[in-house]
């Protein structure tokens, strides 16, 4: 059971708040920006990377059917 001397003491579970000065603000946003502009760059060329093996991956593919084409189609004549 609860007194109101515990509820007096109780700490209570607020988010905690912090003070920073204009020019810290700009830094951290500064900081958060370029974050994200790095992340942005690196999913970029991890697209790009992923996207140019698909490509050779197909056009290898591409290659190996018109050849297996080619030879199906000469034995049959």
């Amino acid at each position: 059971m609860y007194s109101m001397f515990d509820l007096l003491f109780e700490t209570p579970s607020y988010p905690q708040i912090y003070v920073i000065s204009d020019r810290e603000m700009k830094e951290l946003k500064k900081n958060q920006h370029q974050e994200e502009l790095d992340e942005i760059t690196n999913q970029r060329t991890r697209l790009e990377d992923s996207f140019k093996a698909q490509m050779k991956h197909l056009e290898e593919r591409e290659k190996e059917l018109k050849k297996e084409l080619k030879v199906l189609s000469s034995s049959k004549k």
